[in-house]
């Protein structure tokens, strides 16, 4: 005896071998023998045998017109022999009755199961929806192979391009494009923008890295909506001195400024002018809004994006020659020892007279150092500074960087990147780091003293973080650190200006300790500078891929840091080096290098020779004089 029974959503057919009342012991056409329930069997029969009834029951199903049997059953719950024997005109045999199960198992939006081997016509108004969707479905179908054979031959269809952002940064699974594109990408073996790159759509990889960017962060566009244009108070006294400030050649938001002036014999007068955002807009005004949204200027090399719009930063930035509203910090210190002997904080107007810039006075860092002058507009000025730095990180005990790291300035002109590597802790760098440290603990201070709500920086066990309680910040060795001298660049430094412009005014302040959107702030702010942080690694990274590119860089020196991971000679750029043997780290490394990959952002090494410092000087020679340059 043979037998036809479901399983796991399937009809199959076997032969008998052994039964209860409860199960059968079965084996299949192919010769697997298994146990099966009663209950699941709906069909025994002699002849034909088990595998020739489904072939057989196939090819009648395929002759069926499964509009024609739901006409006969419309409305109505059957068995599926009652149908085939209303369809045959007799008992039917086992391969018709077979055969019109199989047909009514294949057709689920005219028959719905309603039990073993039973079943319920569809109701019409629900079957003609049904057929409606199936026809659109098909359609949407026969579209994705259509726009995925195009995008196989590199032809781009117009449905696709309009998406092409979407596609490639953030894109829905449940979109037939979508859809699409992963057709063609495993057709030819390419990653998405591997594919659109072919087509002709990504026509430059910085684009595409920095559309990410966009993409993410700046949906709507990075244009700034509507917003009242600023005013700067009137009523604000001019300060006695004139300030200057320092920063790189591509700063535009400059927040501080600085001024050195003599009080008496033996003391000096010292002034940390800060930008004043806070004086000029108000919390929740349209301002706010716009700086509560971004929390901070991205950075990335040859590009940034600003926390405000260009006309705040124009009237607000400490630019040379114009006089600008400030918060100002000063400090009484002796002339001869620095002591310092007070300071107070005043809301006032600075007339800015110079932006000076490092690149035309990093001169002054060896001269400092060597003792020498070089004859440069405010070098004493300048000295005078450094020297109260020298003190101020003395007298804190711990330094304000760490001087065995390195800083690396990309400047980014007309596609090409020049990376220049810098000293921490050098004379001019002292001088702001220290300055910026000492404004930030006093005014965080005196927060803490007025018992106002601020955003600490604090450090312990040697985790930095956020805070609106002050506390230790132990890597700077202060009692509590409020960030204040960029609020220009940073959400917290104009909150945090917000509340000391009100304690100084001796108004009530604009967030209490525990107000929503202190914490939110907070939260928020922390969330999206460590992302942008993240976007900012990335545009590194890719861009000292493109100075290797740019230079033809064939071989390069690095430096172990572990396993195989090694960081190149004068780039921050880390990558993996699969060939690399088992080394110390802080073992040099010689490496031939691939073309990099500029879309993928990798770069494929060979380890060619391991090195000591004075090997390796001399195996660079011979390469450089070949033409192909080295580092």
């Amino acid at each position: 005896m043979n037998v036809l029974y479901e399983e796991e959503g399937e009809y199959k057919a076997g032969t008998v071998l052994s039964q209860s009342p409860a199960s059968y012991q079965i084996e299949s056409p192919h010769g697997r023998r298994s146990k099966i329930k009663a209950a699941n069997v709906v069909l025994t029969f002699e002849r034909p045998s088990a595998a020739e009834l489904l072939a057989e029951a196939r090819k009648f199903a395929d002759g069926l017109d499964t509009d024609f049997l739901w006409q006969c059953r419309k409305g109505a719950e059957f068995g599926f022999q009652d149908l085939a024997r209303d369809y045959v005109g007799r008992d039917p045999a086992p391969v018709e009755s077979a055969g019109v199960l199989l047909k009514l198992h294949s057709a689920p939006m005219y028959f719905y199961r309603r039990g073993r081997g039973r079943y319920h016509a569809a109701p019409e108004d629900t079957l003609r929806l049904a057929l409606a969707g199936a026809e659109k479905k098909k359609r949407v179908l026969e579209k994705i192979a259509q726009w995925a054979a195009q995008l196989s031959r590199f032809e781009c269809p117009p449905e696709i391009v309009q998406l092409r952002d979407e596609l490639i940064y953030a894109p829905d699974r449940a979109k037939p494009e979508t859809k699409a594109l992963e057709q063609a990408c495993a057709q030819v073996g390419l990653s998405a923008p591997r594919l659109f790159e072919r087509c002709g759509l990504l026509p430059d990889s910085h684009a595409y890295h920095l559309g990410r960017f966009v993409h993410e962060f700046f949906p709507k566009g990075v244009g700034f909506p509507a917003h009242e244009a600023p005013v700067l108070p009137a009523e604000l006294p001019l300060a006695a001195c004139v300030a200057f400030s320092l920063d790189d050649i591509g700063t535009t938001e400059i927040d501080d400024a600085f001024s050195v002036t003599r009080g008496s014999e033996d003391e000096l007068r010292i002034g940390i002018h800060i930008a004043a955002p806070g004086l000029v807009f108000a919390p929740e005004s349209s301002l706010d809004v716009i700086a509560r949204e971004r929390l901070s200027t991205a950075y990335m090399p040859g590009r940034k994006f600003t926390m405000l719009p260009d006309d705040a930063i124009d009237c607000l930035s400490l630019d040379e020659g114009n006089v600008r509203p400030v918060v100002s910090l000063y400090l009484v210190v002796g002339a001869g020892d620095f002591a310092l002997r007070g300071r107070h904080t005043k809301l006032e107007r600075v007339r800015i007279v110079a932006n000076l810039r490092h690149a035309e006075y990093d001169a002054l860092n060896a001269a400092f150092e060597n003792g020498e002058r070089i004859g440069l507009a405010l070098e004493e000025e300048l000295l005078t500074l450094w020297q109260l730095a020298l003190a101020l990180e003395k007298r804190r005990g711990r330094p304000s960087v760490n001087a065995a790291n390195l800083d690396y300035v990309f400047q980014v002109e007309d596609g090409r990147v020049a990376i220049e590597a810098r000293k921490r802790g050098a004379p001019l760098d002292k001088v702001v780091s220290e300055l910026m440290i000492l404004a930030n603990t006093t005014w965080g201070e005196q927060l803490a003293e007025k018992d106002l709500a601020g955003i600490y920086r604090v450090q312990s066990s040697g985790k930095v973080r956020l805070s609106v309680h002050p506390e230790t910040h132990e890597g700077l060795g202060v009692a509590s650190y409020a960030w204040m001298t960029s609020p220009l660049r940073r959400y917290v430094d104009l909150v945090n200006q917000w509340q000391l412009v009100a304690g100084l005014r001796g108004q009530r302040p604009p967030f209490s300790r525990n107000s929503e959107a202190l914490l939110t702030a907070l939260r928020a702010f922390e969330v999206t500078t460590a992302r942008y942080d993240e976007h900012q690694r990335a545009m590194e990274h890719y861009w000292c891929l493109r100075w290797l590119e740019q230079e033809r860089i064939a071989e390069i020196e690095a430096t172990v840091l572990r396993d195989n991971l090694v960081r190149f000679d004068r780039l921050p750029l880390a990558v993996r080096v699969p060939s690399l043997p088992e080394l110390e780290p802080g073992t040099r490394v010689r490496l031939a290098l691939e073309r990099p990959d500029l879309i993928e952002r990798t770069v494929a090494c060979t380890w060619r020779a391991t090195l000591d410092r004075a090997a390796s000087d001399v195996a660079a020679a011979p390469a450089a004089e070949g033409g192909e340059a080295a580092l």
